[in-house]
C-alpha cells in the first residue's frame, strides 16, 4: 500500500497568506511598500521594529528561503497586495546553496523575473544589493565573499541598464575582509539593530524619491 505523501508548501505560501487576505479585504489599509526577501528582511521588524511601525511598509521576507521560492510566491505575497513599490533583497541564501546549487546567472535571472513581474503589474521596483558576508555560521566550509562581490557586480548593471533604483548596502556596511563586521551583525550575516539603523535611511531616502516620481 502507498504512503499518503504529506502536502508540502516548497515556496512557504502560507506564512502571509491569512495576513494578504486581510490587506486585500480591507483596501484602506497601506499597502504602498511590500517588502520581499529573507531573513534578513523578515527580521527587521523584530529587532528594529520602528521602521516599519512608523511607515506601514509591508515584510514579506522568509527566513533560508532563496530566489527560486521567493519567485513563486512573488504574486501571492507581492502582486496580489497592488504596492506601489516592491524592495527586493536576495540571493545570500542562493549563495549558501539552500535550496541547492545555483550559479550567478540563475540568482541573477531570479531576481530579474521578480522584477519583469512586478513592472507588468506597474509596480515600481527598488533592487539592493546582498550584503556582505565572508562566513556562514550554518555552512562554514563555504567562501562567500567573491561570489557575493560578483552577484552585486551582475544586479548594479542590470539596474543601471534597466533604470531600476538601486541600493547599495554593501559598500556601507563592508568591512575589510569583506564581510559584515560584528559590529553591524552578531553572526556576521544578519544584522543587528545597529546594522538595520545603517540601512534604514538609505532605504528610505529611494523609496522617497521612487514615490515622487511619477
Amino acid at each position: 500500500m502507498a504512503q499518503k505523501r504529506q502536502p508540502q508548501d516548497w515556496p512557504n505560501l502560507n506564512k502571509y497568506q491569512q495576513d494578504n487576505q486581510r490587506l486585500q479585504a480591507n483596501p484602506d489599509l497601506p499597502k504602498k511598500v511590500v517588502f520581499m526577501g529573507d531573513s534578513i528582511t523578515e527580521f527587521w521588524t523584530a529587532v528594529a521594529p520602528d521602521y516599519f511601525k512608523t511607515h506601514s511598509y509591508i515584510n514579506r521576507g522568509i527566513s533560508g528561503q532563496t530566489t527560486p521560492q521567493m519567485l513563486v510566491r512573488f504574486r501571492a505575497d507581492v502582486i496580489a497586495l497592488q504596492p506601489k513599490i516592491v524592495v527586493i533583497l536576495a540571493g545570500i541564501n542562493d549563495i549558501a546553496e539552500n535550496t541547492g546549487p545555483a550559479t550567478l546567472e540563475m540568482i541573477s535571472n531570479n531576481i530579474f523575473s521578480m522584477i519583469d513581474l512586478a513592472k507588468a503589474h506597474n509596480i515600481k521596483v527598488i533592487l539592493c544589493s546582498v550584503l556582505p558576508a565572508n562566513t556562514f555560521n550554518w555552512n562554514p566550509s563555504m567562501s562567500p565573499a567573491l561570489k557575493v562581490m560578483m552577484l552585486n557586480d551582475l544586479l548594479f548593471a542590470y539596474a543601471k541598464a534597466n533604470a531600476v533604483p538601486f541600493i547599495d548596502y554593501f559598500s556601507k556596511m563592508v568591512d575589510e575582509c569583506n564581510g559584515l563586521p560584528l559590529a553591524l551583525a552578531n553572526d556576521g550575516v544578519h544584522p543587528n539593530k545597529t546594522g538595520y539603523l545603517v540601512m534604514e535611511p538609505l532605504v528610505e531616502q529611494v523609496i522617497q524619491e521612487t514615490l515622487s516620481n511619477r
